[in-house]
């Protein structure tokens, strides 16, 4: 279990433990240690927050300013003992503490500042039907990401107990959001709109001098055609063809002829896509294949299994839809 921040954790549970005693007092006892007569216990989920055995893990600030405590599995606390309190505490990286963030602050983390329980953000919307993903793709350490909106989950790993991060945490000079991804020779490329931002992938992602820039000036674009914007992206592992898919269409082109690059359209049964993701080991419970590679397409709440390109390009009609929600760990 990760212990972080040393003496400013103990700083900041002090604090919460003081914020804790003003939110939620001991009432008085009689002589005999007994409850005064008229007043109620204490909270006993108060009193253990402050007891000498009880701990943090880690700490974190969300992007509406929310402090985060990390403890084990524990999920978002609410209660007017939660609420209020504002720690100066650094800021940890999403880095797989294994921990759930157990929000204190500005109210929830819905990011309202009023305490509801109403919660709006991709946090919430993580098995909901109504959840849209803009994008997939793995780097070459193998570190798998799902993109909604300005947030993004790690596919590889629950070890951050399956909550979302904003982009920004990951990828600070990178896009506000993200339409399509792809992985190729230890960069990683994150497309919004006409522009592509490239990652170094080496020691975490650094954003390569010069970018972000127009995609066209990264792969050319096809014969007759501008685009305003691309639905997904991919490439499989050990090839230098890059699929590019927006509405009907499908293309392919080679990376190592950079701008230069002729597309191919290719033949495929979709009438559009959200993300795609081609992989060598399986996605979730998901297995596209028996052995090597398996393509991952997603669309609104579908998720589209092939064991290959060729297989895609031959099909005629769409395989049968799994859930999309069960990336993220979801079993309805």
């Amino acid at each position: 279990m990760a212990r972080v921040l040393g003496a400013p954790v103990a700083l900041g549970l002090w604090s919460l433990c003081w914020s804790l005693a003003i939110a939620t007092p001991l009432p008085p006892t009689s002589a005999h240690g007994n409850v005064a007569e008229g007043e109620t216990k204490p909270d006993p989920d108060v009193t253990e927050r402050c007891s000498d055995g009880w701990s943090f893990d880690a700490t974190t600030l969300d992007d509406n300013g929310t402090m985060l405590f990390f403890k084990g599995t524990a999920g978002p606390k609410s209660g007017p003992g939660w609420k209020g309190l504002e720690s100066t505490l650094g800021t940890l990286p999403p880095n797989g503490l294994g921990m759930e963030p157990i929000a204190i602050g500005h109210g929830h983390r819905n990011g309202t500042g009023h305490g509801n329980s109403t919660h709006h953000g991709p946090e919430y919307m993580r098995c909901s039907p109504h959840l849209v993903l803009s994008a997939l793709t793995s780097d070459n350490h193998g570190a798998t990401y799902a993109f909604s909106g300005t947030h993004y989950w790690r596919l590889d790993t629950s070890r951050d107990g399956w909550h979302s991060w904003p982009i920004a945490h990951q990828w600070p000079q990178g896009p506000s959001a993200v339409d399509a991804a792809f992985s190729w020779e230890e960069k990683l490329y994150l497309v919004q709109g006409t522009q592509v931002y490239v990652f170094l992938t080496k020691g975490g992602y650094t954003l390569v001098s010069g970018y972000p820039k127009r995609l066209e000036k990264e792969v050319g674009t096809p014969h007759g055609i501008i685009l305003d914007s691309v639905d997904a992206a991919f490439i499989c592992p050990g090839s230098s063809r890059l699929h590019i898919m927006a509405g009907r269409r499908l293309w392919w082109l080679d990376l190592k002829s950079g701008a230069q690059a002729t597309w191919t359209e290719l033949p495929w049964p979709h009438e559009k896509v959200d993300g795609a993701l081609c992989m060598e080991k399986s996605l979730g419970p998901n297995s596209c294949s028996a052995n090597g590679p398996g393509l991952y397409l997603i669309h609104g709440p579908n998720l589209y299994c092939y064991s290959d390109v060729e297989k895609l390009n031959a099909a005629k009609a769409l395989p049968q839809p799994q859930n999309v929600t069960s990336l993220l760990g979801c079993t309805h």
